[in-house]
């Protein structure tokens, strides 16, 4: 059920949002739960049993460590001093046992459903190089529960955050399920975290009009954002991506920058329309897109894209991998055997590569997700080991790095890096990524744009029209919140018939300008296969 489809908007969110608010504030937890569950069995189906394995598995696991802590303090008290140290690491061990096999055991669910078919051929490649026979059978279907990328995240922060003492362990079954199922942000996140997102999702929110009406604007620009441009923009890119050995020059590069503004309008618009949904219930989702194309850097534009997988990779794989017993001496040996730069490089290089694979791998079962993973990678170590040089540039030709000049190229050269990144993203294959990317520098004939070439795509001059209007739209909205407007909460200080005005104006140009017509179905989004 797709968030832009009328089964979710209208059959669905309409009369789970009713029945919240007419039950009593202590019952409104349980029509979030059997909604979220409801939500899930129609995406899932008998699939829901993996994501109870999980519930259950972080909330015991939770449990348990609490009690090891508590029946650890207890003892300590009797101890003499000298034996306390001892007892102590015995009792860091016995957690760190049971936070190991929780996440092993949820880890080892996603790779199995995930990523078997990649895995075992990756074994079967490498059984074959050295003359043993295959082992891993291809399954010709994979099966892959709902969301199981972002709520397998989210239980292992949570399980992580109780071992680590950042808060205790909930006693309250039916507050951890709903943490992990709540169902506008199952599909594609934004990846919570328990603290800041489950006491608001149990306490009950009482109706609030203005609150409604702030929620159903943000549902509406996400539609606008997903329907009108983003799966427009699916029409051409498919077009182009599908026969991409028939195109080359301007065309490609053309087909490059649309899916960018495809991949960025489909999540933005769609993690919108998910807090626009949670919104209705009182509940506020961590904030995922903060204006990315506006970065001067590839670390900054993941700072704003897809925040709540950066922060997660952040807190939980590179914080712990920096500060690990194995770098701490690579480190040491670092500094003894290379300059005193390099040698406090050599733990950020391992650390990052962690984090960058991770995030390629997480994104799909694939080398060109990995490859994709790494592209960032290799671009995040050049940049801090040619720092030193470029500073000594800088202040060799006197360029101001702080200029407005220099600023914009900083932008327009990410832009370009990012929209490379996002071709290997799309392409099918490496090898057809490889040929799209060597294409953008023949047959580079401007006259397509005036020829009628793009015709030909799948797009017709009206829907040319409405992307480009849709795109400057799009761009309009983002200058006006960089310069501090919050757009919904000044609409709000208007008067009604503006502020209904205005929202009737947007659900028309849904209607008349959407990518739909006879025999639509509609383009789930892009993140909700991850």
């Amino acid at each position: 059920m797709a968030y832009n489809s009328l089964a979710y908007l209208v059959v669905f969110l309409v009369p789970v949002f009713f029945l919240y608010t007419i039950v009593p504030k202590r019952y409104k937890w349980i029509v979030l739960l059997a909604a979220s569950y409801g939500f899930y069995l129609m995406g899932s189906g008998f699939l829901v049993i993996f994501l109870l394995i999980t519930t259950v598995s972080i909330y015991f696991c939770a449990l348990s460590l609490d009690k090891v802590a508590k029946n650890a303090a207890a003892v300590r008290k009797t101890l003499p001093k000298e034996e306390k140290k001892a007892f102590r690491q015995k009792i860091d061990k016995k957690k760190r046992r049971i936070v190991l096999l929780t996440v092993l055991v949820n880890i080892l669910i996603l790779l199995v459903l995930k990523y078997y078919n990649f895995l075992g051929g990756a074994m079967d490649v490498l059984l074959a190089s050295i003359g043993l026979p295959k082992i891993f059978p291809t399954i010709s279907r994979q099966i892959q529960p709902l969301g199981i990328s972002f709520y397998t995240l989210q239980a292992i922060s949570y399980v992580l955050d109780v071992y680590h003492g950042k808060y205790t362990a909930d006693r309250n079954f039916g507050k951890v399920a709903l943490y992990l199922v709540f169902f506008p942000q199952i599909v594609e996140g934004p990846i919570g975290r328990f603290d800041l997102l489950a006491d608001q999702l149990y306490e009950g929110h009482a109706f609030d009009w203005q609150r409604t009406i702030s929620g159903i604007q943000l549902i509406l620009w996400g539609l606008f954002q997903k329907v009108v441009i983003a799966d427009r923009a699916d029409i051409l890119v498919g077009k182009v991506c599908g026969s991409f050995a028939n195109y080359s020059g301007i065309t490609v590069i053309l087909t490059m920058l649309i899916y960018t503004l495809q991949i960025y309008t489909d999540f933005a618009g769609s993690i919108d329309i998910v807090a626009g949904s949670a919104q209705l219930f009182g509940v506020s989702l961590s904030k995922n897109f903060d204006r990315p194309f506006s970065s001067h850097t590839v670390n900054e534009f993941w700072r704003r894209w897809h925040i709540t997988l950066g922060t997660w990779l952040r807190d939980y794989v590179f914080y712990p991998v920096s500060i690990s017993k194995p770098i701490f001496s690579l480190g040491k040996f670092a500094r003894k055997h290379f300059s005193t730069f390099l040698a406090g490089l050599v733990p950020a290089f391992i650390s990052l590569f962690c984090v960058w694979f991770t995030n390629g791998f997480w994104h799909g079962a694939g080398v060109k997700y990995i490859l994709y993973g790494m592209y960032y990678y290799v671009i995040t170590i050049l940049g801090l080991l040619f720092e030193p040089l470029f500073r000594r540039f800088f202040e060799a030709t006197k360029i101001d790095r702080k200029g407005k000049g220099f600023q914009v190229f900083q932008v327009v050269r990410t832009f370009f890096l990012v929209n490379v990144g996002m071709l290997l993203f799309r392409a099918n294959t490496i090898g057809s990524f490889g040929a799209m990317f060597v294409s953008m520098f023949s047959g580079f004939n401007p006259s397509v744009l005036t020829d009628g070439s793009l015709l030909s795509l799948g797009l017709d001059n009206k829907d040319l029209v409405v992307l480009a209007v849709g795109t400057l739209l799009l761009w309009i909205v983002g200058r006006l919140h960089t310069k501090g407007h919050h757009l919904r909460d000044e609409l709000a200080q208007k008067n009604s018939f503006l502020r209904w005005g205005l929202s009737m104006a947007m659900l028309f140009v849904i209607i008349i300008f959407g990518a739909y017509g006879y025999g639509y179905v509609a383009i789930n989004p892009i993140y909700g296969n991850f």
